[in-house]
Formats: structure tokens, sequence, C-alpha cells
């Protein structure tokens, strides 16, 4: 693991490990060399984007983030771009997704639940009024910051008012099935407000049930209960979340509760704080063009420098909780995020082969490129292929860190999939004296 490495530094910039990858992105953890400050950068193929016809939506998606300004938004910084790359500078937000917190803890009790429901109806409340609509509101889309502060994220799918037809409508169908309203479904056109406040209601749901309202395998018996509102809400319910639920979850559009009216909602109002922020009316979108333009002066330069790739203190630090360094050594029964790590006193190279036989009877495919690995399951999943990212760092002499992650596929799909490979690695993992005490 001493081996040369190479960093890369755009403009103000130098890029750390990837946080995460998509088809056409991966973002990754960077550093501000003038202030300090961490940041995410999502990182698009500028090839890619014109051969699949992507550059419309990367556009609407950066200028979606440019108009809202909001402490429960994930916030843009500046959007840069190279000969090659479009490089989208956003918060580096370090609390994880809502959807791990829930299914770590299986549901949350009904005052946390609504702590996080304020923020977000605040937060879409506030896109509304800017004339953005989400579209994909889930809690995968839901993030949380070092305070667990909500923080809505993932504009990619979301609608401005320039894509509304002549009947004031939207008209694509987009979403995830099981948060999608069913407005949307019936392909006649819906209002962007109501359906992103349906998905709303599943949410909140979800944060006090632990489950989906709606959730079947066959997509068509999917769409029939959300069509005639098919639910019912645990016995655990309060009467008043009941029937806030029941009010959001309504399939007729126009007899669907209106965000005014939950702002006024008693159920709602309770320890109720309103986001308090001062909103800079000042938007500039020029630079969204400039992105994409053939001209060279606003352009960055791509600077490679090369030095050993070894995990220093600082990185350790921001992969961990707060300064809590236990999270970087999981108890493998709690391994229940879409990133997780482990210790291992094994030599760099028998780390990998270890890795890679443990995979293969899972039925992956592994591809290796020095100290990563991508696993590329072979059967089709509820979201395509579950594709794994695996890298080792060196943290010290002979003590590695190991770092699995999703990369694409069902979240799901991937904690079973971890239970599976880390019982296959138990033999190389790094137990420290703590964590015996605590297995005792």
């Amino acid at each position: 693991m001493s081996s040369i490495g190479t960093t890369t530094r755009i403009g103000k910039y130098e890029l750390g490990r990837t946080l995460g990858e998509g088809t056409f992105a991966k973002v990754r953890l960077a550093r501000n060399v003038v202030t300090g400050e961490d940041v995410a950068i999502k990182v698009l193929d500028k090839e890619k984007l014109l051969k699949h016809k992507m550059v419309e939506q990367i556009k609407r998606e950066i200028s979606t983030m440019k108009l809202v300004k909001h402490p429960n938004i994930v916030q843009l910084h500046e959007v840069l771009a190279s000969k090659t790359k479009i490089y989208i500078v956003i918060e580096y937000i370090t609390g994880g997704e809502l959807f791990d917190k829930i299914v770590k803890k299986g549901r949350l009790q009904e005052d946390e639940a609504r702590k996080y429901f304020q923020q977000l109806i605040n937060a879409v409340d506030y896109c509304h009024s800017r004339g953005v609509y989400h579209r994909d509101l889930k809690p995968e889309n839901l993030l949380l910051d070092a305070d667990g502060n909500l923080k809505v994220s993932d504009f990619g799918l979301s609608a401005l008012p320039q894509q509304l037809r002549a009947d004031g409508l939207l008209h694509t169908t987009c979403g995830t099935p099981n948060y999608v309203a069913p407005e949307v479904i019936n392909n006649k056109g819906y209002n962007g407000a109501t359906a992103d406040l349906w998905s709303c209601g599943v949410i909140l749901f979800v944060l006090m049930a632990g489950y989906l309202p709606f959730d079947e395998s066959n997509l068509m018996n999917l769409y029939r209960k959300i069509y005639r509102a098919e639910f019912r809400c645990p016995s655990w319910f309060s009467t008043g979340a009941r029937r806030l639920v029941s009010r959001i979850l309504y399939p007729n559009p126009k007899s669907r509760i209106t965000i005014p009216h939950i702002l006024e909602n008693e159920w709602f109002k309770k320890r109720y704080m309103p986001a308090k922020f001062s909103e800079e009316d000042n938007t500039n979108l020029q630079d969204v063009e400039n992105v994409f333009s053939d001209s060279g002066e606003h352009l960055v330069l791509e600077k490679k420098e090369s030095k050993p790739v070894i995990m220093n203190a600082f990185e350790l630090i921001s992969m961990s909780s707060g300064l809590d360094l236990s999270g970087l050594f999981e108890k493998q029964q709690e391994l229940l995020k879409q990133e997780t790590r482990f210790t291992s006193k094994c030599p760099a190279k028998e780390i990998i082969t270890k890795i890679e036989e443990t995979a293969k009877p899972l039925g992956f495919n592994v591809h290796k490129q020095n100290y990563k690995m991508k696993l590329q399951g072979e059967k089709t999943g509820r979201k395509g292929h579950l594709s794994v990212s695996t890298e080792v760092f060196e943290v010290a002499p002979s003590l590695f860190m190991v770092e699995v992650r999703k990369a694409g596929g069902d979240t799901l799909e991937y904690h079973s999939f971890y239970k599976n490979f880390s019982v296959g690695l138990k033999d190389i993992v790094w137990t420290s004296e703590v964590n015996m005490a605590e297995a005792v």
C-alpha cells in the first residue's frame, strides 16, 4: 500500500475518496485548500452526457439547486468544468441517509418522526414557492447533517415551471414506485406540488411505521393499491398522526390536504420550529451555460499530483461520526448502512485475495484495479444489478482499513449481501481489545 498513487486538484479543490457512484456520475469528497472546508463534488463525464442526451437534464438539476437556498436543502456552492468533466460542488453532509436510521431503528418515535417531517415540509414548501417540484422524494434522498437536521438532496428528476404544458400540469411519469402519487401513474397530467406532498405522506408513514404503506412485488398490484389508497396505519400511530397521514394519502389530488393546511394542523404544529434563514434573491444561472460552452475561458485545469496512498488521521476522522473513531470498527451485526468499514492486520494483497474468494461464490464478478475492486452482481435485482465497490487503505504500518460501499442497485439487497459477505471475511477482520470486551 505504500506504492505511489495520484491525487487530483480541480481549481482550489483537492479530490479525495469516492463517496458514491451512479451511472453517469461519481461523487468525491474534496477539500477546499484555501478555506480547509470539506465539500462533496459530483463529477460528470461530458462525453457520456452528450452521448446519452443528458445535457438538458443536468442543466436543469444545476439550475434547480441554484434556485433553492434553504437550510433543509443540500446547498450548491459552485459549478466548474474542465475540457472533459463537469464538477458540481455541493455541501458535504456527514450524518448519512435518513433511510439508514430507519433501517437501524426499525421505526422512529412519533416526536422524532414529526421533527423530520416538519423540516421536510419546510423544504418542500420552499421549493414549491420557487416553482421547483422534486418528484423523487424518499428517505434515501433525505440526508442528515452533523446536528441531526434533515437535508433534501438529489434534484435529478426535479421539474421547473417551463416544463409545465399548456394545461398547467406536468406529464412525465417519474419517481420511485412505492412513493409515487396515483395521479402520476394515471398518465393524464399532474400538479407537481400535490404529487410531492403524497410522497411526503408516504415518508411520514415509513418514519413512524418502519415499513411502506404500499408494498407489492408485482408492480400492477402495487399501482392498484396506490390508486385506491389501500393502506392501514399501525396501532401505535396516535389519532392525530393517523388523521394527517390519511388526509395526505388521499387518492384524489383535488381533495388532498395542502401544505398551508398542514402548517395549521394541530399534530404538525407540536414543537414546530420554522426554518430561519435570509434568502438572497441574486441567483445567476449564467455559469450553468458556461460549463457546457466550448469556450476555454471558463475551464479549470485538472492537476494530478503523485503521493503515497496512505489514509491520514484527518481522513480517518472525516469518515467517522463526529470525532468518535469507534465508528471505524463496526460490529458485524450492526452493518446496516450503504457504506461499511472494517480493519485488518493481514497484508493488503491477502485482503484483496480474500475479498475476491468471498465475492465469487455469492454470484459476483470481480474487477480489480490495484487496491480498488468493483463487485458486480450477476443477477438482476429490484433496481438492476447490485454493484459494490471496495478499497483498501493503509492506516498505519501493518494496519489496513477496508471500505465497502454500495455503488449501484437496491439498498436492502446490499444489506443482505453484506451479511453473507462479512461472514466470509471474518478471518481477516481485526478485533481490538475494546471490541472483544463489547462482544462478551
